[in-house]
């Protein structure tokens, strides 16, 4: 940790074990104030984004004050993310997943609707507020569907084909997604559960991951939680980890094709689960796979979100600010409306819808959060959307989202 003058500014420069201390005090404040006041607990806004985004707000106070500005060493995002990730591909089975199929169907249909018509929407809307339309779709599936990732490559592509101010307006919005998908998702299947009267639910005979030790109904009590089992699930975890690294590499060697990381890990954990489920060769301890997976995931997103520029939403121009608004309202009713009742009107749908809202306007992390907050509040868990969200919001979406973003944007530039 370091004080440093930036562009006139004193900077706090936090190093990788600072940021992460950061982050860490942040997870609990967020915990704390979730216990203090119900609101959050009731509306099912995630620990790591109140934690987070409380942070964000005080560094675009300071900067905004010329008080002082944060420099984050955020390495560590990526390596939680996947071990998050990893976690979910171990709790899941082959079995679920093709109890799953019609499900995981639609949603990927879903999905590939929704990236469309957010270009639709953010096209239309900019060109009914007197603006070219291609910063429409930079505000559509680019930052929203596509994230910071895809804002921040498809941003300077659509500068250099004569759009100005492209990258600020994907890489503001997908700021934007970031905070909103974090808030909306969780209150959404909050109200998709009340005001259906849903049965809290699911027809997976599987144990709620959020429960009591000694409340199992054979009377059991489960394992407790051990230095040795927390460090033989790191090091299986570590394993995985690395092959799907190696696994991610030789795709992309071989036919140029870049899987996400996390995506790649998540499968081999599935394959590794279901073949040791016959073979036994390895003694799984789900406890310590939970507290990791909660530990990794909760570091992840408050990283993300402490590191968010909300000064570059402050910047937005009133036309894009009305693109964003209508985009979240049509995301919102295109969840409630259209895919809570073709998932069934149950409550693994309203759980999906809570990741459909997370990652259709923020990123998948945010869909997990989500996911996780209701899966809290409520004391079940859908599998089903664990395995389902993930897979299509973070890699079967692009099979449509990445051509349809090229095709608007050719559209209308040519």
């Amino acid at each position: 940790m370091s004080f440093e003058i930036v562009e006139g500014l004193l900077t706090l420069k936090l190093s990788l074990v600072g940021t992460l201390a950061v982050a860490v005090l942040l997870l609990i404040y967020g915990n704390w104030i979730r216990k203090i006041f119900p609101f959050f607990t009731r509306f099912c806004i995630p620990a790591p984004v109140i934690g987070g985004f409380s942070f964000s707000l005080l560094a675009w106070l300071f900067k905004e004050l010329d008080i002082m500005a944060f420099n984050l060493d955020t390495t560590l995002q990526m390596p939680l993310m996947i071990a998050f990730f990893t976690t979910v591909g171990l709790g899941g089975s082959l079995g679920l997943i093709k109890k799953g199929g019609r499900l995981l169907l639609v949603y990927l249909v879903g999905c590939w609707v929704l990236a469309i018509m957010q270009n639709v929407v953010g096209a239309a809307t900019a060109m009914l507020t007197g603006i070219h339309p291609v910063l429409g779709v930079m505000a559509g599936a680019v930052s929203l569907e596509g994230g910071m990732g895809a804002a921040s490559a498809f941003g300077p592509t659509a500068e250099q084909m004569g759009v100005q101010g492209a990258f600020v307006v994907a890489v503001a919005s997908a700021t934007y997604g970031l905070i909103s998908g974090g808030l909306l998702g969780g209150p959404v299947a909050k109200w998709l559960i009340e005001k259906n009267r849903l049965e809290i639910k699911t027809d997976e005979r599987e144990t709620p991951l959020y429960e009591e030790v000694i409340t199992q109904e054979t009377g059991k009590e489960r394992s407790l939680v051990t230095s040795n089992s927390m460090l033989y699930m790191m090091g299986l975890l570590l394993v995985i980890m690395v092959l799907g690294e190696l696994i991610a590499g030789y795709i992309k060697t071989a036919t140029g094709f870049v899987l996400p990381g996390y995506i790649t890990a998540m499968f081999v954990a599935v394959v590794f689960r279901n073949i040791n489920d016959s073979v036994k060769f390895v003694k799984v301890h789900d406890e310590s796979v939970n507290l990791i997976a909660d530990v990794s995931l909760g570091l992840f997103l408050s990283m993300a979100m402490m590191s968010l520029k909300i000064w570059e939403l402050a910047s937005l121009a009133l036309p894009l600010i009305i693109i964003l608004v209508v985009q979240t309202i049509f995301i919102l009713a295109y969840s409630i409306y259209f895919m809570f009742p073709l998932l069934g009107r149950d409550y693994d749908a309203a759980v999906i819808c809570a990741g459909l809202v997370g990652h259709g306007l923020g990123a998948t992390p945010n869909a997990i959060a989500n996911m996780n907050a209701v899966s809290e509040r409520y004391g079940v868990v859908s599998r089903k959307a664990f395995l389902i969200v993930p897979l299509c919001g973070a890699v079967l979406i692009d099979l449509v989202g990445i051509p349809n973003i090229v095709w608007f944007i050719n559209y209308f530039i040519k």
